[in-house]
């Protein structure tokens, strides 16, 4: 009896631990992972200049481009201005664009070759004010005049502007399309016609990209993974949930990605956090003996379509070529998968294996984490709907 009260004592930290982890993914990371809201880039390189047009919320670029990248002493500031600019109207909003525009112009590094280009604002659309706690997302396009060679042209931004999604523009559908963060560089894009992309680069990229979103992009998806983890340590039960999850989110990507079905996303993503609420709840309030009910596994299904919907609206932002959108799509899913079973495999590998035959592995592990894990997806819908 003393030995395993030690042995208890001794496991303590290791359960403190791994709450922790399941917390900081909650409460560190953005709640709403999949909404990362990339920008989306067009580049069309001619053979004497080239035209970029960019879809993103101008609000926060403007903002942003008043203030030191080294410093966070303006952050305050950058807050205030965002929602100054937020309830401004349409051609308030662009007039401050123009206004600023070089100061705003100079976190834009386009380049051909060692030469940097100067750019030129052609045009602006933005939308009404709307709901101004949502971002607004405006279009401008801005040109440059090449150099007369035939040297490449290639495109950065500032890194606290964040990700963005380029494409170069023209071909057959074939071309340069890459999900990118902020500060780092595109491809060089020729003139001749837009960067070919071979199919296993294609489905490599995109398998990375997936892999990306769960692991360590997806907090949402990987509390989810670790409810379906915690329900049982038995393989039966564990392979009837993942079948049922990535069958259902598989269908709902493709289909999403076809413009088939398309929910909002502030609805599917509450209801992505209501699904961690559930599950971890079910894990709580009924203890598994090994079996498990086809009840559990359709619950499973109908949130995995939930969240194939919320998948699809990355790869949305991330963007698929058009020649070759089935690579593209399947390389996706297979890096999701991938990102699952890493999730899987990391709790089997630190819990499961370890302590999963105990006697007090319900009471000590899988009550506690799947309470953190209700309490994160129950903070996240209130979040998501509310705030």
């Amino acid at each position: 009896m003393e030995y395993l009260l030690n042995f208890r004592k001794a496991l303590q930290p290791v359960v403190m631990l791994w709450l922790a982890c399941v917390m900081a993914l909650g409460f560190v990371t953005p709640a709403a992972s999949h909404q990362m809201d990339p920008a989306v880039i067009s580049a069309l390189v001619q053979s004497d200049h080239v035209e970029i047009t960019i879809r993103d919320a101008l609000e926060p670029l403007i903002a942003i481009s008043q203030v030191d990248p080294k410093s966070n002493a303006d952050a305050e500031r950058v807050n205030s201005l965002y929602r100054d600019l937020r309830t401004s109207d349409p051609a308030t909003l662009e007039e401050v664009l123009r206004q600023n525009w070089d100061v705003i112009s100079a976190n834009f590094h386009v380049y051909a070759g060692d030469t940097r280009l100067e750019l030129s604002l052609d045009s602006v659309t933005v939308p009404e004010i709307g709901d101004p706690l949502q971002l607004r997302f405006s279009s401008l396009t801005m040109t440059a005049a090449l150099p007369a060679d035939d040297t490449p042209v290639r495109f950065s931004w500032r890194a606290d502007f964040g990700p963005f999604s380029i494409h170069q523009a023209g071909g057959d559908g074939d071309g340069y399309t890459e999900l990118l963060q902020g500060g780092q560089e595109s491809q060089f894009m020729p003139r001749a016609a837009p960067v070919k992309q071979s199919a296993s680069s294609l489905f490599v990229r995109f398998v990375v990209s997936g892999f990306e979103h769960i692991v360590p992009k997806g907090t949402d998806h990987i509390l989810f993974v670790l409810g379906l983890f915690l329900f049982s340590l038995r393989i039966k039960p564990i392979l009837a949930q993942v079948t049922a999850f990535t069958l259902a989110h598989s269908i709902t990507l493709a289909l999403a990605s076809l413009n088939i079905v398309s929910l909002p996303a502030s609805i599917v993503e509450p209801l992505i956090a209501v699904s961690i609420v559930y599950v971890a709840l079910e894990n709580i309030l009924f203890a598994n003996r090994g079996a498990i009910s086809l009840a559990r596994v359709a619950v499973v299904f109908g949130f995995g379509l939930l969240h194939g919907l919320g998948f699809a609206s990355v790869l949305s932002d991330v963007g698929l070529p058009a020649g070759q959108f089935l690579i593209g799509l399947v390389g996706f899913n297979v890096g999701v998968e991938l990102g699952q079973l890493s999730v899987i495999c990391a709790a089997l590998l630190l819990v499961g294996l370890p302590f999963g035959q105990k006697p007090w592995y319900r009471s000590y592990i899988v009550i506690p984490v799947s309470a953190v894990i209700a309490v994160i997806g129950l903070w996240w819908a209130i979040e998501r709907v509310f705030f």
